[in-house]
């Protein structure tokens, strides 16, 4: 698909946005909030394609997925007319009865009482993390905690291999960044990719997973008869490139939060139960992963206008996040907001099979920071990271100091 402008269909709002652009990553609250103010429905004249934004439209899509299909791609692709860049995911682009069967698996190895006894070894090595950086005092919240963290818990309980763990995170980026059109960062990201690619695909092997992880887990579903053998290394690797990076940006983002935002950190001092709180609303606040795309499977009405089959259609999550038509003082970060049914983890049948995890390690390590840390200051230029589908930031120098 080229990046010609298209005309739009009669009566759709026509907008000159490039949601790829580090023009727009730069300045999105301000975008989103053109492209919520335009209509419920508008069209992305540079890339052709419908665009939905507000918070009613994008959970109506997400909540219908007979009309809204993944199985031809959740970016740009349509694969229907083109060949994925890499073998296609099994959960993230597949639609039922094929989705069902593949989710129920997941759902099953990553339930809350597959959670349960992760929680404390979780805990101890927030609490331990935490500890060490006091100690340092000032330091990057990226690179030495949002990235550190995870990479400290997820690996080991999944089961992979000590050696090539450096592959996860490009490997990660790569994948989301694949979602996007064919932009300088989609090109560099697949260019770049081969060694990555190998990494993951060899890990997912049965022989190369530690036993009691999450990927054996996954590949004795296969001995049992509910997945194909060759269906197994395919699920563990939908964990590998929708477990980490999400999570980080997650942390990243509620640091950074409470950075910005003295009172609630106080706040969260005063009462540690509100961890739990502070990384949902920093997700729905920040949303970590911006967008995702379906694809028509028949004609239909949505937001007043007939959209013909085959059309992709673009959600805007952060944009719906933030919509004030859901949320009371949208744009206001507050740990103490009812958070349910925000739309960071996506939402129905789609929804992040992985949230669990990610919620489990934000919340321990938000506890950590509310009781241990006094305080949390910017120190320096904070650097965003670009990626098609994610927001993030690369680096956010910090110094904090001991409650």
């Amino acid at each position: 698909m080229s990046a010609t402008t298209q005309a739009a269909p009669a009566g759709v709002p026509s907008l000159d946005v490039d949601p790829f652009s580090t023009e727009f990553f730069d300045d999105m609250h301000a975008a989103h909030e053109v492209l919520r103010e335009a209509g419920p429905v508008v069209w992305l004249a540079k890339w052709g394609v419908y665009g939905v934004a507000r918070y009613a439209e994008v959970h109506g899509v997400l909540h219908d997925p007979l009309t809204f299909c993944s199985g031809r791609g959740v970016g740009l692709s349509d694969f229907a007319k083109e060949k994925p860049w890499r073998p296609q995911s099994i959960i993230l682009e597949a639609d039922p009865p094929a989705h069902t069967r593949t989710r129920a698996v997941l759902n099953q190895v990553l339930s809350a009482s597959a959670m349960k006894p992760l929680r404390a070894h979780f805990t101890a090595l927030a609490e331990t993390k935490v500890d060490e950086l006091l100690a340092r005092g000032s330091f990057d919240a990226i690179a030495d905690l949002a990235e550190a963290y995870p990479l400290s818990v997820f690996p080991d309980a999944l089961g992979l291999k000590q050696e090539g763990r450096e592959h996860l995170l490009p490997y990660a980026s790569l994948v989301f960044n694949a979602f996007g059109p064919p932009n300088q960062l989609r090109q560099e990201a697949i260019e770049r990719s081969a060694p990555h690619q190998a990494y993951v695909a060899e890990q997912c092997q049965r022989e190369n997973l530690a036993p009691g992880g999450f990927g054996t887990c996954i590949h004795a579903r296969a001995d049992a008869g509910e997945i194909t053998h060759e269906e197994a290394p395919l699920l563990v690797r939908s964990l590998l490139s929708a477990g980490l990076d999400t999570t980080v940006y997650g942390i990243g983002a509620a640091v950074y939060c409470l950075a910005r935002f003295p009172e609630q950190l106080a706040k969260l001092r005063s009462d540690p139960t509100l961890a739990r709180n502070a990384f949902e609303e920093a997700v729905r606040f920040e949303s970590p992963v911006q967008t995702f795309f379906r694809t028509t499977t028949r004609e239909v009405e949505l937001g007043g206008h007939a959209i013909g089959e085959g059309e992709k259609v673009l959600m805007f999550l952060g944009a719906a996040n933030r919509d004030p038509r859901r949320w009371e003082y949208a744009d206001r970060y507050d740990i103490t907001r009812r958070t349910s049914g925000h739309v960071g983890y996506g939402s129905g049948i789609h929804m992040c099979v992985g949230q669990l995890v990610a919620r489990l390690e934000g919340e321990v390590m938000m506890a950590a920071i509310a009781r241990k840390v006094g305080s949390i200051e910017i120190t320096g230029p904070v650097k965003r990271r670009y990626n098609n589908t994610l927001r993030g930031l690369d680096s956010l120098p910090i110094s904090i100091s001991a409650a």
